[in-house]
């Protein structure tokens, strides 16, 4: 078990549900119906994500491994939700957001990356054991 993953999964988790209420109570009267769903995206691949984290954090896989998807995964919710969440509000803002609109699809990939990793370790497993 590593703690510092499980840590991260938590907050990632809970950031989720804190983004998703203020996004369903304080945002639905200030953006179009486009932009909520496009919010409410970011903060489902989040939670996806805390929770596969939660796993990486309890499974029983070498600390490298576990590293490298940490490590992936992290940068892809950062990058894809983070991106999102600041997209689907930039007529909130001054700034567009729209030039960092390209770390979207990276994030997208690392988080692509990070599953495939997890696949193929458990695809060369001859058996999984549980604790």
């Amino acid at each position: 078990m590593d703690r510092r993953i499980i840590w991260m999964a938590s907050l990632f988790g809970m950031t989720a549900v804190i983004f998703g209420a203020f996004g369903a109570h304080l945002l639905k009267n200030k953006l179009g119906t486009s932009e909520l769903v496009t919010f409410e995206t970011g903060v489902r691949y989040q939670m996806f994500h805390a929770l596969l984290l939660l796993f990486v954090g309890i499974c029983e896989i070498s600390s490298k491994l576990r590293r490298t998807i940490f490590i992936l995964i992290t940068l892809g919710i950062v990058l894809f939700s983070g991106s999102i969440y600041l997209l689907a509000t930039n007529q909130l803002t001054n700034f567009d957001f729209k030039v960092i609109g390209f770390v979207t699809p990276i994030g997208g990939l690392f988080l692509i990356v990070g599953w495939a990793i997890l696949m193929f370790h458990f695809i060369g497993k001859k058996s999984i054991k549980s604790s």
